[in-house]
């Protein structure tokens, strides 16, 4: 990099300086839009929302948050007390991800201590949570460090360290993307003789580098102080590899939707038939109502479970449920493509010249075995994938669509389910009956079979009980329903960790008990027991052929922010 102070227009650096002096001379309080808000919308907003009460808790309002904020005392409040607890303590918030650090957390001390202002007009939406390791940290040790460490400090900037970039007035103003210069300079025009890293130096900055900046200094520019950044070679992987499936994609797809949106109400909601426009494969969506109903099961239920209950009334919004589970017809074209993959998915031969959103999407490496197993393809269900390849194929039909798939949560996937029924299964309590709605242990032989040959449950969805388990898009918790409150909407648990993710269903090698509507399992390592690949692979899982999906299209299209973290919430973590 060149020296940072020469090559910026007189004008760029006094509007810059000045900007930053006014900020630390002038400032009464704290902002609650450019301080506050970007910390709960990171932080705390995808769990705590008028969708994700999490806990009982919403942060999108004030009066949401409720007594969790004590205007005029932090100490009282536990929205603060939380961020203070360690990160492995349960009640810590966040939960996941960066913590709130120091400089942070007396932002939002000083917020509370001086009254909690909070506009009643502010719009909160869930943003990414930077992490300055993961996120921050490889793209200044790739573009910048070289120029601007210790022993080569270009235009008297050093960023090595967060006491060396806290010297230079204006070069990170936190929360104030607009007025440091490091964002103004990566974000200016590739013509622009003031842009950061030049263009004979490997400038400009990919877009989504830029963004993840201005994102992190919106955030409050968190860097821990025992990070010392070192230059790494253009050549060294930054984390995972490359992959043009990142949030620009997504942005892309989330356009697409928005356009083709038709805005419909529940009452308009119609079942489909329709077609992977790529291969022709045909699949049907069944319109569901949204309403309430009382999740888990009673205590009184034969071969219940702790983890089913305590039964609680919640309600979800209307959406399109598949008829049947996504079969092969629909899953191997997305599967075998015959062109060569890196490990994430990423053709090789990926260039935006030639290849389109669809392209981009991550797609399966290819098998070391024939996924089926031996048990039928044309018309059976899929079986044997990662959540990770069931949420890659969901983004894989919506960038073809122009329609939101991803998978059901599990109030959504039980709702479905029981199709307006309290008993033990859609068709009554009698397992005696579960021959004609079900392919179970008993009469499956040893192997799945043609999805929809049962009998549908009342509201026309076969194979809900049996055939093959279902991956649902939720964190598995034992204490599923003790997190839950009487009349949650939506309720979701947000996934932190890869195992255990949720599976409902039962299959075709399970008994009756685990093919009722309430039946919860949680993944396990051991479903890739057999996989010889080290690190294991994203994509298959060798032994559990028993595990496919089905997909749901909600009526409400989520923010683009959502979209991403539908279909990312299993990738693998640089």
């Amino acid at each position: 990099m060149r020296q940072w102070s020469c090559i910026l227009p007189r004008r760029i650096l006094l509007t810059v300086f000045a900007a930053s002096r006014l900020f630390s001379e002038t400032r009464a309080g704290v902002d609650f839009e450019q301080e506050v808000k970007p910390l709960i919308e990171s932080a705390c907003l995808r769990c705590h929302d008028a969708d994700h009460d999490e806990g009982g808790l919403r942060l999108d309002s004030l009066h949401a948050a409720g007594e969790s904020i004590v205007p005029g005392n932090a100490k009282d409040s536990s929205f603060y007390a939380r961020m203070l607890l360690p990160a492995d303590d349960e009640g810590a918030m966040p939960p996941d991800g960066p913590r709130i650090d120091p400089a942070q957390l007396e932002v939002v001390r000083q917020w509370i201590d001086d009254g909690a202002n909070w506009p009643a007009e502010a719009k909160l939406t869930p943003r990414p949570r930077i992490d300055f390791v993961a996120h921050v940290q490889p793209i200044l040790e790739i573009n910048c460090v070289s120029c601007h460490n210790e022993e080569k400090a270009e235009g008297e900037v050093n960023l090595t360290t967060a006491e060396a970039v806290a010297a230079p007035d204006g070069l990170l103003v936190p929360f104030r993307p607009q007025s440091s210069l490091l964002y103004v300079v990566v974000s200016a025009a590739k013509d622009d003789p003031a842009l950061m890293p030049p263009p004979d130096h490997g400038g400009p900055l990919a877009h989504e580098d830029v963004e993840t900046l201005r994102l992190w200094i919106t955030q409050g520019v968190s860097w821990p102080r025992d990070a010392k950044l070192k230059v790494r070679p253009r050549s060294e992987p930054s984390g995972r590899p490359s992959s043009p499936d990142d949030m620009e994609l997504v942005r892309r797809i989330h356009a697409k939707i928005v356009a083709n949106d038709r805005s419909r109400t529940d009452a308009e909601m119609q079942d489909y038939a329709a077609e992977v426009p790529q291969t022709g494969a045909p699949y049907e969506m069944v319109a569901i109502q949204g309403g309430e109903f009382e999740m888990g099961s009673p205590s009184e239920e034969s071969g219940r479970q702790d983890d089913e209950g305590p039964q609680v009334a919640v309600r979800v919004d209307p959406f399109w449920i598949g008829k049947h589970e996504v079969s092969w017809d629909e899953y191997e074209p997305y599967m075998l493509t015959g062109i060569e993959r890196m490990k994430n998915g990423t053709r090789k031969d990926f260039d935006w010249g030639r290849h389109t959103d669809v392209d981009a999407v991550s797609q399966p490496t290819t098998p070391y075995v024939e996924m089926s197993f031996g048990m039928g393809q044309y018309g059976y269900p899929a079986i044997s994938m990662t959540q990770h390849a069931a949420n890659k194929y969901c983004e894989w039909l919506s960038a073809q669509t122009g329609e939101f798939y991803r998978l059901p949560t599990e109030a959504e996937w039980e709702y479905a389910c029981r199709a307006g029924t309290t008993t033990a299964y859609s068709f009554g309590e009698d397992p005696a009956n579960l021959d004609d709605y079900a392919w179970h242990e008993a009469n499956s032989e040893e192997k799945y079979q043609l999805v929809g040959e049962k009998k549908p449950n009342p509201w026309g969805l076969h194979d809900m009980h049996g055939n093959v388990a279902e991956w649902t898009i939720d964190q598995y918790v034992p204490d599923y329903f003790s997190r839950l409150k009487s009349g949650a909407e939506n309720p979701f648990i947000r996934p932190t960790k890869l195992y255990p993710r949720s599976v409902r269903g039962g299959g075709w090698a399970d008994g009756p008990e685990l093919l009722r509507s309430a039946a919860r399992r949680g993944s396990e390592a051991a479903w890739q027991q057999q996989d010889p690949q080290l690190p294991k692979s994203l994509w298959y899982l060798t032994d559990a052929p028993w595990v496919g999906f089905r997909i749901v299209r909600p009526l409400k299209t989520p923010s683009a922010e959502e979209m991403h973290f539908y279909w990312n919430c299993s990738s693998p973590k640089p």
